[in-house]
């Protein structure tokens, strides 16, 4: 059987998150003082527009672990705490 569709493979959305989720994620790095270095790291990965699985995922950054599913970034930990899912490039 040939498909000739691609399934499609989200992409980290960076604009119209739930307000929520915002609030949450401006939280998590409040507290867990997540370093600003590690914020530019994850601006600049997230400015590749980069795919991820439609599942659970994360990516590591010195100093922060992004974790998501889907298109959501859905929390960030820091480098020593035990992210969950794949991990993407």
């Amino acid at each position: 059987m040939v498909f000739t569709a691609e399934s499609a493979v989200p992409k980290v959305r960076r604009q119209s998150l739930p307000p929520a989720l915002m609030e949450h994620l401006l939280d998590r790095v409040r507290q867990r003082a997540i370093p600003y270095s590690a914020l530019e790291a994850l601006a600049r990965w997230l400015d590749t527009q980069p795919e991820v699985p439609t599942g659970r995922w994360y990516k590591r950054f010195p100093g922060l672990n992004v974790c998501g599913e889907g298109e959501l970034a859905k929390t960030l930990l820091t480098a020593e705490q035990t992210p969950v899912g794949e991990e993407v490039g």
